[in-house]
């Protein structure tokens, strides 16, 4: 059933004529993304638009800068690509142009089929890794990582190829930035997901690549078990819980479900304060 009201961008051309709007395929917070067909490539991509309304928000706009700028600096395989960004002539818009991607996020995989078997948790999430290290070397921290952020998709003949989403609260680093550009977090503002931010990002301090590896960590254990680390019914006390609490170990986590020995060690330094 159409919404009575129809979506603006529904329909229309864009960057004189090169991309033509199908259909929206997800809502957030920053804006929409559609489903694109660009004629001359023959392909099809996802294109993010800031929300119109949010577009005189320069804190916002410059978060929106700052997610195109790191992603479009990213190559590796298991990153989303980026292939433009910039504002549209029209109203002033800002968007992203992506690569389309088909399957499902971790998140969705883990709801409809249950806990994944290590066999195959493992390797998507080594592969996750490659992408973390691409980015932690060019001095971009993802900063909220989460089985919503890492969508598998079939590709070139492989299963379970993850891609990483959504650098969209990456902090690049000062010496990154351009000169006379803003840096922006302002300090002690918390961005995330409260269930997967590490202790320091929960206090609103400084994070380097470390913060990442320990969501990462959480998303293993979630995957895994099913479960997150810690028992909290609030996200406030999830915040909480990462600063203070020590983690329910892993082979403890669920009854009758039990994990190879070094399993265990690892997410614990992984996930240590």
């Amino acid at each position: 059933m159409a919404s009575r009201q129809t979506d603006p961008f529904i329909g229309r051309e864009i960057l004189n004529g090169q991309f033509r709007i199908l259909q929206k395929i997800g809502t957030g917070g920053m804006g929409s993304v559609y489903r694109a067909a660009q004629p001359a490539m023959k392909r099809e991509v996802a294109i993010k638009i800031l929300h119109p309304k949010l577009a005189g928000r320069k804190d916002l706009t410059s978060r929106f800068r700052r997610e195109a700028r790191a992603m479009s600096q990213l190559t590796h395989p298991n990153t989303a690509r980026v292939f433009m960004y910039g504002e549209l002539e029209e109203d002033g818009s800002l968007y992203i142009v992506m690569e389309m991607l088909e399957g499902k996020n971790l998140n969705q995989t883990v709801r409809r089929g249950g806990p994944l078997p290590v066999e195959r948790a493992i390797p998507i999430l080594v592969q996750v890794c490659g992408a973390l290290q691409e980015a932690h070397e060019l001095g971009i921290v993802h900063r909220d990582l989460k089985p919503e952020n890492i969508f598998l998709c079939n590709q070139g003949g492989l299963v379970d190829f993850p891609k990483v989403l959504d650098f969209g609260l990456a902090k690049v680093t000062e010496q990154q930035m351009q000169p006379g550009s803003m840096i922006l977090t302002q300090e002690g503002m918390v961005f995330g997901t409260p269930e997967f931010m590490s202790p320091e990002q929960a206090q609103g301090r400084t994070l380097d690549a470390r913060s990442d590896i320990y969501s990462l960590a959480v998303i293993l254990y979630e995957v895994l078990t099913g479960k997150l680390p810690f028992d909290a019914k609030t996200p406030m006390e999830y915040i909480q819980k990462h600063v203070t609490a020590p983690i329910i170990p892993l082979n403890e986590r669920v009854e009758g479900m039990s994990f190879p020995e070094g399993l265990g060690k690892v997410l614990e330094k992984a996930l240590q304060k």
